[in-house]
C-alpha cells in the first residue's frame, strides 16, 4: 500500500508540475509554441477540427505514442506515428516540446530525449509547430507561414493522406515512403513497405518491398496509369494524381477529387496497399475499402515462401509444390513466410540423377515472369529440356514451351507459383522429386490418381463458380478453344473507349487496351463484316488455335450485334513499318535486327502455310503487318482475315494503295491464289527492309529498286551493298546482304512455279542451301528511268498476264 501511495503521489507532483511551471497549451488550439509542451491528454487540433495530434495507445497497450488521427470520427485512425520505434510508457510524465531554435522533441520520463524533428535551426526563435486541416504537421516560421522548417508529410508512416508526397527529396536526399505497422496493436515499423524506384529517377513507378527485399512493382507511369496496377486512373475519389520531377523532388502526390468525401491510402500489415473512403459526408460516414493493391495475396511475391504455391480460391492459399512439406507449424497462424521442404532427398549425384523424375502441375506466375535463378536453355525438344534438368543437381525443375521452342529451368528455390483456374497464361512446371523404390512410385500415382479426382471435382465446382462471376462482372462468359469471348462494353472500358488508335487500314482499326491482369493487348475493330455469329465463331476459334513464336497470338473476340472486334497480343515496339518509313522513330534498326526480322517473318509465314491443320494464305504480306515484341522479334500480325472476310477481303485489298504493291499478279488477274502469293509479298518486303525504302520509290537516279538490285546480282557483293539503308553507312554483312537480296528476286518471279517456298527460302536465308542467281523477273522490264509512274506499269503489266491466262 505505501508503495502504491508513493506512486499516486509521484504522479500529483508530476501533474502540478506540468500545469504551473510549463507553459500552457490552450484546449482547441492548433499551434504547440515556442517553448510550449505537450504532455497527458493534452491535444492540439486543427483549425477545421479534422485532425488531432496528441499521446495515444493502441489497443490495451501500455505502450504509448504521439500521433495523428482524424478528430470526432468513430475509432480512432491513427494517421502518422512519431515515435514509433521508442515509445514511453506514462504520458504525464513525458513531453512533446518545442525548442526555440525549432527543434520538436519527445522527452520521456527521465527526461530523455527519444525522437526528435532534427530540424533544430540556430536563426530561428519565433518558431511554432501547427497541426493544419490536411493532417499534415509543420513547423515553421510564425512571422512567414511559407517558411517550412519541417514537415510530417516529409515523414509519413504507413499512412498517404491526400496532399502528402511519396517518392524522393533530392534537397536532402531522402526517401519519402510508406511502412506498414508490425501488426494492428504495434506502430513500429513493419515489414512492408512502399517506394518510388531510386534506382532509376527517369522511371516513374512503386515498389513494394519485404524486409527490403522487392515484391511487387506497379509498372512504370503513363501519365494516367500504373502499367501493372489496372483501374488505378478510373478513380472517382482521388483527381490529379500527378507525378513531379524537378530539381528538388522526385515524387507523386494526389488530392481529394470531392471535399467532403475522405479518403486515405495505407499500407496494411499484410503489405496491401489500400484505400479506404469514408461513406457519407465527414465526419457523419464510415469507412470502406474500396481499393487495394495486390489485389490478392498470391499477387505478393514470396508469400507462400520457397517451394510454395498460392491458391487465391482457398480460404488458407498456401500449400506445397509436389513433392514438399511444410517447413514449420507457422501456417496455421497464417504465417507462411518459411515456405517448404523436401520429403525426400534427391537421388542425384549418387546415381548420376537416374533414379530422380519429375511431376508435372499446371501453374502461373506472377506478371508471367520467372525468376532470377531460372536461366532459358537453347533446346531442340522436350526430351533436351527434360535431360538438361536431369543432369543437373541443382536443377528443381523445368517448363518446356513447344510454341517457342524454349526450355527454362530452375536452380535452387522456387519462389511464386500461383494455382488458378484461369486458363490465361497457364504453364506446365515439372517439379523434380526422388525416386527410390516400386513401392513409393506405387503410392505415388495412388496419390495422383486420388487427388486427380478431387482436382477434377473441385475444379468443376470452381469453375462453375468462376462462369457465374465473369458473367456477373460482364468482363467475357465463355471461351471457343481457350479463347476469351469479351463483352463489347467491357472492351471499351479496356480500351478507354477506343481512345489510344494504334493504327489503321481498309479492314478496321487497332487500339491499344489493358487487361485486368495489366496485360496490354490491342483490339482489331473489324467493319463492314457480314458474317453470321456461328461462322464468325468458328473461323476465330480455327485463327485461335494458331500458335507460334512468330505469328502475334489472337487472345479472344467479341460478337455483339454487328459488332465484331479480334483482341491479341500488344507488341510494345510496334510494326516494321514504324521503323523502316517514319522519320520520329526513336528506334534505328541494325543489320543484325533486319536479317533477323527477314528470318523470323519466313519462320512464321512458313508455319502457316505448312505446319497448320489447314493451309492458311496470308494474303497481305507488308511492314504495317509485321510487328516487333520487346527485343524486335518479327510477328506475323492478322494472318487469319483472308480465312474470316471471304470476298469481301479481295475486294478491298486489290483497292487499297498502300496493299498494291506488294501483291502478286495473280491478285489482279484473276487466277487461284496459293501460297506463292505470299512468297511474292515477302519478297518485295525483303527490298524494303534492306533498303529503307518503300518498293513503289524511284532512287536518286530515277531507277525503280527491285530492278535495279536485279541487274546487280551478278557483279556480286560489292555491287548490292550501295543499295544498303543509307542509315546503315555499311554496317551490314555483305554476304547476307546479297543473300538476301538473291532471295527477294526468287520470290518475285512472274510464274508462282518458279518461287522458292518459305522453307526454302528459311534454308536461303541461313546459308544451309547456296542461293543461285535468278532470271529477271519479266515484269521489271517496265520500271524503267523513264517511268513516272510505276504504279501504270504495274496494272499494264497484270493486265497483260490476265489477257494471256485467258
Amino acid at each position: 500500500m505505501g508503495l502504491t501511495k508513493k506512486r499516486t503521489l509521484n504522479l500529483l507532483v508530476s501533474l502540478l508540475y506540468v500545469l504551473c511551471f510549463q507553459p500552457h497549451l490552450h484546449e482547441g488550439t492548433d499551434v504547440i509554441a515556442n517553448g510550449q509542451t505537450l504532455s497527458g491528454n493534452q491535444t492540439i487540433s486543427s483549425e477545421g477540427g479534422i485532425f488531432e495530434l496528441g499521446f495515444f495507445t493502441p489497443g490495451r497497450s501500455k505502450k504509448y505514442y504521439i500521433g495523428i488521427w482524424y478528430k470526432n470520427f468513430g475509432n480512432k485512425t491513427i494517421v502518422w506515428v512519431a515515435n514509433r520505434k521508442h515509445p514511453v510508457f506514462n504520458p504525464f510524465d513525458s513531453q512533446l516540446k518545442l525548442f526555440p531554435n525549432g527543434n520538436l522533441a519527445l522527452l520521456n520520463e527521465s527526461r530523455i530525449q527519444i525522437w526528435s524533428s532534427n530540424s533544430a535551426v540556430k536563426r530561428y526563435n519565433s518558431s511554432v509547430a501547427i497541426l493544419l486541416d490536411s493532417g499534415n504537421f509543420v513547423i515553421r516560421d510564425n512571422q512567414d507561414s511559407s517558411d517550412i522548417i519541417w514537415q510530417s508529410f516529409d515523414y509519413p508512416t504507413d499512412t498517404w493522406l491526400p496532399g502528402g508526397k511519396i517518392g524522393y527529396n533530392r534537397l536532402k536526399k531522402e526517401n519519402i515512403y510508406l511502412t506498414s505497422w508490425r501488426n494492428a496493436k504495434d506502430p513500429s515499423p513493419g515489414h512492408y513497405s512502399l517506394k518510388v524506384n531510386t534506382d532509376a529517377l527517369d522511371v516513374e513507378e512503386y515498389s513494394l518491398f519485404s524486409d527490403g527485399t522487392a515484391l511487387f512493382s506497379s509498372g512504370a507511369w503513363t501519365g494516367s496509369n500504373f502499367e501493372f496496377v489496372p483501374d488505378f486512373d478510373w478513380n472517382p475519389f482521388i483527381s490529379n494524381f500527378t507525378y513531379i520531377s524537378d530539381a528538388n523532388e522526385n515524387v507523386f502526390t494526389y488530392e481529394v477529387a470531392i471535399p467532403k468525401r475522405v479518403t486515405r491510402f495505407m499500407i496494411d500489415t499484410e503489405g496491401k496497399l489500400k484505400q479506404f473512403v469514408c461513406r457519407g459526408d465527414f465526419p457523419e460516414c464510415h469507412w470502406d475499402l474500396f481499393w487495394d493493391w495486390p489485389n490478392t495475396k498470391c499477387d505478393v511475391m514470396n508469400f507462400c515462401g520457397a517451394f510454395g504455391t498460392c491458391n487465391e480460391g482457398k480460404v488458407f492459399p498456401c500449400d506445397c509444390l509436389p513433392g514438399y512439406e511444410r517447413v514449420s507449424n507457422d501456417w496455421k497462424n497464417e504465417n507462411y513466410s518459411d515456405g517448404c521442404i523436401r520429403k525426400s532427398r534427391l537421388e542425384c549425384g549418387v546415381g548420376g540423377g537416374s533414379e530422380d523424375t519429375f511431376l508435372s502441375t499446371i501453374v502461373q506466375f506472377p506478371n508471367s515472369s520467372y525468376t532470377e535463378n531460372s536461366p532459358s536453355l537453347d533446346v531442340k525438344s522436350y526430351e533436351e529440356c527434360w535431360s538438361a534438368c536431369l543432369r543437373n543437381c541443382t536443377c528443381t525443375g523445368y517448363v518446356y514451351d513447344a510454341v517457342s521452342v524454349t526450355c527454362v529451368i530452375w536452380n535452387g528455390e522456387v519462389y511464386n507459383v500461383k494455382l488458378t483456374s484461369f486458363t490465361f497464361n497457364r504453364i506446365i512446371f515439372n517439379v523434380r522429386i526422388a525416386k527410390s523404390g516400386k513401392a513409393r512410385k506405387i503410392s505415388v500415382w495412388i496419390f495422383v490418381a486420388a487427388s486427380g479426382g478431387f482436382i477434377i471435382l473441385l475444379a468443376a465446382v470452381i469453375l462453375y463458380i468462376l462462369q457465374q462471376w465473369k458473367r456477373k462482372m460482364g468482363i467475357y462468359d465463355g471461351a471457343a478453344e481457350d479463347l476469351m469471348v469479351f463483352k463489347y462494353k467491357y472492351i471499351r472500358k479496356s480500351t478507354k473507349n477506343f481512345s489510344e488508335k494504334l493504327g489503321e487500314g481498309g479492314f478496321g482499326s487497332v487500339f491499344k487496351g489493358t487487361l485486368p491482369n495489366s496485360r496490354a493487348i490491342a483490339v482489331k475493330r473489324l467493319k463492314n463484316l457480314k458474317q453470321g455469329e456461328k461462322q464468325f465463331r468458328a473461323e476465330v476459334s480455327t485463327i485461335g488455335q494458331i500458335q507460334h513464336i512468330n505469328l502475334v497470338r489472337l487472345q479472344g473476340f467479341c460478337i455483339e450485334g454487328e459488332k465484331r472486334l479480334l483482341v491479341f497480343d500488344y507488341m510494345k515496339n510496334g510494326s516494321l513499318e514504324n521503323h523502316l518509313f517514319r522519320q520520329n522513330s526513336n528506334v534505328f534498326l541494325e543489320w543484325k535486327a533486319r536479317y533477323n526480322i527477314m528470318i523470323g517473318t519466313a519462320r512464321g509465314l512458313h508455319y502457316l502455310h505448312e505446319k497448320c491443320r489447314d493451309c492458311i494464305i496470308h494474303c497481305d504480306i507488308k511492314p504495317d503487318n509485321i510487328l516487333l515484341d520487346d527485343e524486335f522479334n518479327a510477328k506475323v500480325a492478322d494472318f487469319g482475315l483472308a480465312k474470316l472476310l471471304g470476298r469481301e477481303f479481295s475486294r478491298v485489298l486489290t483497292t487499297i494503295r498502300g496493299t498494291r504493291g506488294y501483291l502478286a499478279p495473280e491478285w489482279i488477274s484473276g487466277e487461284a491464289i496459293t501460297v506463292k502469293a505470299d512468297v511474292f509479298s515477302y519478297g518485295k518486303l525483303l527490298f524494303e527492309i534492306i533498303s529503307g525504302r518503300r518498293n513503289m520509290e524511284l532512287l536518286d537516279d530515277g531507277d525503280y529498286f527491285p530492278a535495279l538490285v536485279a541487274k546487280k546480282l551478278s557483279e556480286g557483293e560489292e555491287a548490292v551493298m550501295q543499295f544498303l539503308d543509307q542509315k546503315l553507312q555499311g554496317e551490314a554483312d555483305p554476304s547476307e546482304v546479297l543473300r538476301a537480296c538473291r532471295v527477294a528476286c526468287w520470290c518475285i518471279q512472274d510464274d508462282e512455279k518458279n518461287r522458292p517456298s518459305m522453307g526454302l527460302v528459311i534454308q536461303f536465308l541461313e546459308g544451309i542451301i547456296e542461293v543461285e542467281i535468278p532470271p529477271f523477273p519479266r515484269f521489271l522490264h517496265g520500271f524503267t528511268k523513264d517511268t513516272a509512274d510505276h504504279s501504270i506499269i504495274y496494272d499494264q503489266w497484270t493486265s497483260e498476264t490476265t489477257s494471256s491466262s485467258r
